[in-house]
C-alpha cells in the first residue's frame, strides 16, 4: 500500500511550488534579504527583488512634494517609454547610434535658436550630465581662451597670481568645483538686501588682467533671480574698449532660467544678443521638462570655443565634434529632451511655463497676505518664491521651525541661510514645477497657515538647533547650520 504524505510534507512541497506564485507579504518571499554590505550568495526572484525595493523607496518623501528641487518630477508616459526604450544606447557612440547623434545636434540647435544664436557665426554646442557639467565646459572655455590672450599680450601665466572668474555670491555650487579643480580664484560679488543679484555698480571692481570671465546668473539658486546681463554687458563692452588686447567676456549660467525666459519674457535681452555673452548653460531637467540629468551648453561661434576643447570621432563617414568632460551615458535623456522639444513646441512650452508661473504667483499672493514675511522673490521671472520673516514679525518660532511642521504634512519646503555677507537672513523657498498644480498649491498654503498657528499657539522645547539644523537643508553643497534664536511659546497668528 503506498505510504501517504504528511501533511508538514505536503505542505513543504505545496511552498516549493508556490512561494514564488503567491502574494509576497505574508509568504516565503518576503525573507530575502537585502544585501547591505555583501552580495547575497544566490539569486532572487526578479518580481521579489523589484517588490521588496518598491517597498524600501516607498517610506522616501512623495516627489511631488519636494518643493526644493528644480528638477523634474513629472514626464508624460510617452516620453517616459520611448526613453526606457533607448536607456541601453551610449549617447558617446555617435558612430555607432547616428540617428541619436542626429537628434542631439537637433536639441543644440533648437536651443540655440531659442538664444539668439546666429547660424552665420557657426555656434557650436553639445548636451551634458546636468548644467554642472555644462557649466565646467563654458568655464573652460573661458580659461583656455583667456590663457591664449594673456601669452600673447605678454602676461606670465604660470609664476604671476592666478587666474580669477568674477561671479556673485549667489553662485550655485559647481563653480566653486570649477575653481578648485582649475586652481582659479574665485573672486564674489557680496549680494545685499538691496542687491539680490549680481550688484552693476561694482562688479567691474573686480576685474583685472587675470580675470578669465564674468558669470551672470539668469536664477540665483537662493531666489530665483535674474541677473542683468544686458547692463552687464555694456559695462563689459566699455572695459573692453580699453583693454582691447585682453578683452573679456560672458558666460550666461541659465540652469533656471535660459529655458524659461525665451518663452515667457521673450523681450528680454539676455543671451546672444548681446556682444559678449559667448557661452550659455541650461538644465534640460529643469525648466527643460526632462527627468534628470541633462543640460545643455552652447557657444556663440568657433571663436568662442577654443580647439583644444574640440575632440573628433568618426559619424556617418565624416568626423564630429565633442566636446563633453563624461564619456559613456545613456542616450535617454537626449531622447527625452527631444520629445518634449516635438511635442510641446514653442507654443506648449509658453503655457506650461505660464501655467506654472500662476501658481507660483498664487503662493506668493498668499504668503505675503499673511502679513508675517518678508518676499525676496515673487516669481517674478521663474516659478521660485522666496521669503523670510519680517523683523516685527513678533513671533517666536524660526522657518526653520515652519519647515519642520511642514514636513509632517509630507512638504519639502526648505529653510536655510543666504550666502557670505547675508549669512543672517534666513529665508525659505518654493520651487513651483510643470507638476504643482493650483488645487496643491492651495493645499500648500493652508498647510502653512495651520503650522503657523500650531507653533504660535503651542510650546515648542528646542534642543541642540545647531544640530538640529545641520540635518536640514543643504544648499549647493553647504550646510544650514545657523537656525537662529531658541524657540519658546507664542501667540494669535499674524496672518488672521
Amino acid at each position: 500500500m503506498k505510504e501517504r504524505m504528511s501533511t508538514s510534507a505536503i505542505l513543504d512541497a505545496m511552498d516549493e511550488e508556490t512561494k514564488y506564485l503567491t502574494p509576497i507579504f505574508g509568504s516565503e518571499a518576503s525573507d530575502a534579504q537585502m544585501p547591505r554590505t555583501r552580495m547575497n550568495d544566490e539569486p532572487v526572484e526578479p518580481r521579489i527583488v523589484y517588490e521588496m525595493v518598491k517597498e524600501h523607496l516607498s517610506i522616501e518623501g512623495n516627489a511631488t512634494q519636494n518643493l526644493a528641487t528644480f528638477c523634474q518630477t513629472y514626464m508624460e508616459p510617452m516620453a517616459a517609454r520611448i526613453m526606457s526604450e533607448v536607456m541601453a544606447k551610449n549617447a558617446i557612440d555617435k558612430d555607432e547610434y547616428p540617428m541619436t547623434a542626429d537628434l542631439e545636434n537637433r536639441c543644440v540647435a533648437m536651443i540655440g535658436d531659442l538664444w539668439h544664436a546666429n547660424p552665420d557665426e557657426e555656434p557650436m554646442g553639445t548636451s551634458t550630465v546636468g548644467s554642472s557639467e555644462a557649466c565646467m565646459l563654458g568655464g573652460l572655455g573661458m580659461l583656455f581662451r583667456w590663457k591664449k590672450l594673456a601669452k600673447d599680450a605678454g602676461i606670465d601665466i604660470y609664476t604671476e597670481q592666478r587666474p580669477n572668474l568674477v561671479i556673485s555670491a549667489g553662485y550655485q555650487v559647481c563653480w566653486e568645483k570649477f575653481c578648485r579643480y582649475w586652481d582659479i580664484e574665485m573672486r564674489l560679488v557680496p549680494l545685499e538686501k538691496d542687491h539680490l543679484s549680481l550688484n552693476m555698480d561694482t562688479v567691474m571692481d573686480y576685474v583685472d588682467d587675470h580675470t578669465i570671465g564674468i558669470v551672470a546668473i539668469l536664477g540665483i539658486t537662493y531666489t530665483g533671480k535674474f541677473d542683468d546681463v544686458q547692463k552687464l554687458d555694456e559695462l563689459v563692452g566699455a572695459y573692453n574698449k580699453e583693454h582691447s588686447n585682453l578683452p573679456i567676456r560672458i558666460h550666461v549660467d541659465g540652469a533656471s532660467g535660459s529655458l524659461v525666459a525665451p518663452f515667457v519674457d521673450p523681450d528680454l535681452v539676455w543671451d546672444f544678443q548681446l556682444e559678449n555673452v559667448w557661452s550659455i548653460n541650461a538644465s534640460g531637467h529643469k525648466y527643460g521638462l526632462v527627468y534628470p540629468g541633462i543640460g545643455w551648453v552652447v557657444w556663440r561661434s568657433k571663436e568662442a570655443l577654443p580647439e583644444d576643447l574640440i575632440f573628433w570621432v568618426s559619424y556617418l563617414g565624416g568626423e564630429e565634434a565633442t566636446m563633453a568632460i563624461n564619456f559613456s551615458r545613456s542616450a535617454s535623456q537626449i531622447v527625452g529632451q527631444y520629445y518634449v522639444l516635438m511635442r510641446n513646441g514653442f507654443k506648449g512650452f509658453r503655457e506650461i511655463h505660464l501655467r506654472t508661473l500662476d501658481v507660483a504667483r498664487y503662493l506668493a499672493a498668499e504668503l505675503e497676505e499673511m502679513g508675517i514675511f518678508e518676499m525676496y522673490e515673487d516669481a517674478s521671472n521663474i516659478p521660485i518664491v522666496c521669503w523670510g520673516l519680517k523683523d516685527d514679525a513678533d513671533v517666536e518660532w524660526s522657518l526653520y521651525d515652519l519647515s519642520d511642521r511642514l514636513r509632517m504634512s509630507g512638504w519639502l519646503v526648505p529653510a536655510y541661510p543666504m550666502p557670505a555677507n547675508l549669512q543672517d537672513v534666513v529665508v525659505q523657498r518654493v520651487v513651483v514645477r510643470q507638476d504643482f498644480s493650483m488645487q496643491l498649491a492651495i493645499k500648500l498654503a493652508d498647510d502653512l497657515k495651520k503650522g503657523i498657528d500650531v507653533l504660535s499657539k503651542a510650546r515648542i522645547v528646542a534642543g541642540d538647533v545647531q544640530e538640529a539644523a545641520k540635518a536640514g537643508f543643504n544648499h549647493g553643497g553647504r550646510s544650514s547650520v545657523d537656525r537662529g534664536d531658541e524657540v519658546q511659546t507664542k501667540t494669535k497668528p499674524a496672518w488672521k
